[in-house]
């Protein structure tokens, strides 16, 4: 159970470096394509981040895997909140960044982040499956700037924004539930699809 909560925790750490450099970067588009140095970490060193395995579920859905996948988010956040709240304090700046940013997602309405997050969901999926089966990261250098360009929403860096913002409130913590269960449901639309096709008929 330790194995997988640090393991958890590591890509946290990442996911905090990643959301660290895009609040520094005054472009957008650099932000993005940056953020993408977590997830190329994560998948290399193989590290447990909720988004990135969610799908599998699809594929194995046992006792056993459940636990590792939710063991992992606990670690995602512990990470992300102590990182986040760690970075905002010795970096002032990006505390007031993450503040506006997070300010405009809790202006959502509860059916736009959930699509968005599903839509997450699906690029996660497709990022870490081309990965692990292609041995290559073309899909994590596209995927991922793809859904920050885009306006969808990833649980864990929403966890590391809302720690560095110092927003703490029932609808901040509901909505990173709600983005949860977006990324989850996309997460799995494909594999799911894929299980179909491959079905006889």
């Amino acid at each position: 159970m330790l194995k997988k909560v640090l393991s958890g925790i590591s890509a946290g750490l990442a996911i905090c470096m990643g959301g660290a450099v895009f609040l520094a970067c005054e472009s957008r588009y650099a932000g993005a394509a940056l953020f993408s140095v977590a997830l190329t970490c994560i998948c290399c060193k193989g590290y447990s981040l909720f988004t990135g395995r969610v799908g599998y579920l699809a594929e194995t859905c046992t006792k056993e895997s459940v636990s590792a996948l939710l063991l992992g988010l606990l670690g995602n956040a512990v990470a992300t909140l102590a990182g986040g709240f760690l970075i905002a304090r010795a970096m002032p700046a990006l505390g007031t960044r993450a503040a506006e940013i997070c300010a405009s997602k809790l202006e959502q309405g509860a059916f736009s982040c959930f699509v968005r997050g599903c839509c997450c969901g699906v690029l996660m999926y497709l990022a870490v499956s081309i990965y692990k089966e292609k041995h290559t990261l073309l899909g994590v250098l596209l995927c991922i700037p793809a859904f920050i360009l885009s306006g969808f929403e990833h649980s864990i860096a929403d966890m590391f924004y809302f720690a560095a913002s110092g927003i703490a409130s029932v609808k901040a913590f509901g909505y990173i539930w709600l983005v949860i269960l977006g990324n989850s449901v996309g997460a799995l639309i494909l594999p799911l699809i894929s299980r179909g096709e491959t079905q006889p008929s």
